[in-house]
């Protein structure tokens, strides 16, 4: 496994690079920016056939900042500025254990405080040059394209706190006995409570900018779907905990064709330093599972890219808006409910069955998207036949 993404480099190109990224860490930031990207065109795509509108507003030009908003942006420079210069000057220190450093009260201060002094004689400047012009408003056009960074900030500090939160919930013991551990460690993201909490924000967003949400949220289905499904090769090539139960069962005879880690896998070098120790290793990650288990990461990643694919293949034909959201959540929670049957989870007892948080989800999710499907394709229907007879007449 790789617990840092040079790790991964190293490996395969026999490099001795030192980078401070971690594995899990440049899948997430891909995943998000691969579903945006697929967003972004989808919502291109759906402007050009007309079902979501451009709007115009005005702008005003040439506007001076305020004595706030200049004491902001000092801020916000300060912090940076004090951050990434620490990282620099100490770089062997926050490669050894970059999410303690980021935590940490570490930086450089002197750096920091430059740059703010910059920003605030620049921006004063600015402000004295703008306060004698004339205020002038402009019109400016906004594609439904244009807000796809906006949603992508939103879901990503949406996502991170629903996961915090769900995980919490999941793991509550372990969070009453070190909670500022557990808020600030970057590991147990629980995908369901991201993707809940992410829906919701993104649908009041989407109401204050006026902007249909029946459209969008069809845009951004296989957008999530391929996010997924990228997000869970960090999880695999990291080995950061959300592999399957233990599995020493000989391979079927009609699997002998796939690779034995298809099957079974004992995580070597994982980044939780979880098993036994590795004979002649030296480093911070040289433990490996004592037993092989099954790749559930894999196995989730390479059925929600054929989930994917299926959306992207369907994306067009459906015309019902909502719809294909709904096929989202039934090929998800049926993905999702059955790989909970070979995956490490907490169990508890609901309603006279064990079962796992995400298995509840799963199943609703389902049911839901069933429920989806019915409800928007009849209405959909409804209205084609109330316009039909409207023509007739």
């Amino acid at each position: 496994m790789f617990p840092r993404f040079s790790d991964m480099l190293n490996y395969l190109f026999g490099t001795h690079w030192n980078l401070p990224v971690q594995t899990y860490g440049f899948f997430l930031a891909l995943a998000f920016l691969v579903g945006a990207t697929v967003l972004y065109y989808e919502l291109k795509r759906k402007e050009k056939e007309g079902l979501l509108l451009p709007k115009q507003r005005k702008v005003l030009k040439s506007k001076p900042p305020s004595t706030s908003e200049i004491l902001l942006g000092a801020i916000i420079t300060f912090l940076l500025a004090w951050k990434v210069g620490g990282i620099v000057t100490d770089y062997p220190v926050f490669a050894a254990n970059p999410q303690r450093y980021l935590t940490s009260a570490s930086g450089n201060l002197l750096l920091g405080i430059l740059a703010a002094a910059v920003i605030i004689v620049y921006e004063i400047i600015r402000q004295k040059k703008l306060k004698n012009t004339t205020a002038e408003y402009i019109d400016e056009i906004i594609h439904p394209a244009d807000y796809t960074w906006n949603i992508l900030i939103i879901a990503v500090v949406a996502a991170l706190i629903g996961s915090k939160l769900f995980d919490i919930f999941d793991n509550f013991g372990d969070f009453l006995r070190n909670p500022v551990g557990s808020l600030l460690s970057f590991s147990g993201l629980t995908f369901y409570g991201g993707l809940i909490v992410t829906v919701i924000t993104l649908l009041w967003y989407l109401k204050k900018i006026h902007l249909d949400w029946h459209y969008v949220i069809d845009a951004a289905a296989p957008a999530i779907m391929i996010g997924y499904a990228v997000g869970r090769l960090g999880c695999q090539f990291s080995g950061d905990g959300c592999w399957g139960i233990v599995n020493t069962m000989a391979k079927p005879g009609w699997l002998t064709w796939l690779p034995d880690w298809l099957w079974s896998f004992n995580y070597p070098h994982n980044v939780l330093n979880e098993g036994i120790p590795i004979a002649d290793c030296g480093g911070r990650n040289c433990r490996v599972l004592a037993e092989p288990v099954f790749p559930t990461p894999l196995y989730e990643s390479l059925v929600s890219f054929i989930w994917f694919g299926v959306l992207w293949l369907c994306r067009k034909k459906i015309k019902a808006p909502v719809v294909l959201f709904g096929i989202y959540m039934v090929l998800n929670g049926v993905e999702r409910f059955f790989i909970e049957k070979i995956r490490v989870n907490n169990r508890f007892d609901f309603l006279g069955m064990n079962v796992t948080q995400a298995e509840i989800i799963s199943f609703c999710l389902f049911v839901g998207g069933i429920f989806i499907i019915w409800r928007f394709s009849r209405k959909y229907r409804q209205n084609a036949t109330g316009e039909n007879q409207k023509t007739i007449v």
